[in-house]
């Protein structure tokens, strides 16, 4: 038995020879012994000279003989060798960078042998690393180009402060641009460098007991300019004290992000929403709001890095911040997920395991 992506269990054969092989040389043995026997007799009977006698059967068994080594190495190339030469062929080119290798397997869904999914692991495997080396290659590509737009916008305001006839307003004005691009860059490095050190996981989390409504609060009051700048209206609905048991200072990163991008992408006069729901072994947060909403699509992209589904306001971020979200919830041992409607709003929710629960028990066992 061998159990699929989802856990489930599929039927898988043990052995790469079929039985019939073994009733093939089974019959083959009793023959060639029902044979040799009715030889000897037969050559008894015409009075055969006794120098010639053991020729014929010695004849008759090297034939038989050579007739069962090259069915036996037959089969051995047909179920062994072939294959294993085909996937070897398969592994040197992707040794050498191909990852459009596909090896098809030997039988049928419902006659598949261990060799089979052998293959099927494969080539899961090469997918997998073409994925890897595609994300690889739009990483490079994306922080170029995030990283070009503000290198370009400094240079463009630098050459603008250089000319004599601007005036003072101006001069602000391409300082202010400047020092927003400079930002924008720095927190690009930034956020680079902490998903770098979260997916090497170079970053050991400081698992702490502490008030999550208390972080949230704090969280909120943050953006608090922002809100009354948008005019927008902040529904809170958290308990008096919610413990939680995680990394204080990974987690502001979450809740910064899903407050930010909450209100970046709702209209003046919308409104955001957040909420706490006490499970027995669980706490969930949301953060709703009214704003634009997301497509299918993007709904599907949103936690890969530098994925901005709304081009119009890729500006004022590099999309890092809910690949670093999803990062953090994972080395938390949470999740957090995402529903939305274009023209609606979203709601992004994360769910976190609270201090006493059995995962976190278990956990403060092994480390005892």
């Amino acid at each position: 038995m061998r159990r699929d992506k989802g856990g489930n269990k599929t039927a898988m054969k043990d052995e790469r020879f079929p039985r019939s092989v073994f009733f093939v040389y089974l019959g083959a043995l009793l023959l060639l012994m029902g044979m040799h026997t009715n030889m000897i007799v037969i050559m008894d009977r015409l009075g055969v000279a006794p120098w010639l006698a053991p020729v014929f059967p010695i004849l008759y068994l090297a034939a038989a003989a050579a007739a069962l080594t090259l069915y036996t190495r037959r089969q051995i190339k047909n179920t062994y060798e072939i294959p294993m030469q085909n996937l070897a062929e398969a592994t040197g080119k992707v040794a050498q960078g191909d990852f459009s290798v596909y090896v098809p397997t030997l039988h049928t869904a419902d006659r598949m042998d261990y060799l089979d999914y052998m293959i099927l692991d494969f080539n899961r495997m090469v997918e997998e690393l073409g994925s890897v080396e595609t994300l690889k290659t739009d990483f490079v590509s994306n922080v170029s180009h995030e990283m070009k737009t503000p290198i370009a916008a400094i240079k463009s305001y630098a050459e603008l402060l250089g000319l004599r006839e601007v005036s003072e307003e101006q001069r602000r004005e391409y300082a202010r641009g400047i020092q927003e691009a400079a930002l924008r860059l720095s927190s690009l490095i930034s956020n680079i460098l902490r998903l770098n050190k979260l997916e090497n996981q170079t970053i050991d989390p400081q698992m702490e007991r502490y008030d999550l409504c208390g972080q949230l609060e704090k969280c909120i009051l943050q953006y608090e300019d922002l809100w009354d700048e948008k005019e927008l209206e902040l529904t809170v609905n958290l308990e008096e004290k919610t413990l939680v048991e995680a990394d204080r200072e990974l987690m502001a990163l979450v809740w910064n992000n899903l407050l930010s991008n909450a209100a970046k992408f709702t209209e003046k006069g919308g409104s955001v929403e957040v909420s706490l729901n006490l499970g027995e072994d669980f706490v969930e947060v949301s953060v709703a709001d009214t704003g634009c909403g997301m497509s299918q699509e993007s709904m599907r992209h949103i936690f890969d890095k530098f994925y901005q589904g709304d081009a119009s306001r890729s500006r004022e971020g590099n999309g890092l911040g809910l690949a670093l979200a999803k990062r953090v919830m994972e080395l938390m041992e949470g999740d957090i997920r995402v529903e939305s409607r274009e023209g609606v709003g979203s709601i992004f929710t994360v769910r976190l395991p609270t201090a006493g629960s059995p995962s976190r028990r278990e956990r403060e066992k092994e480390l005892i």
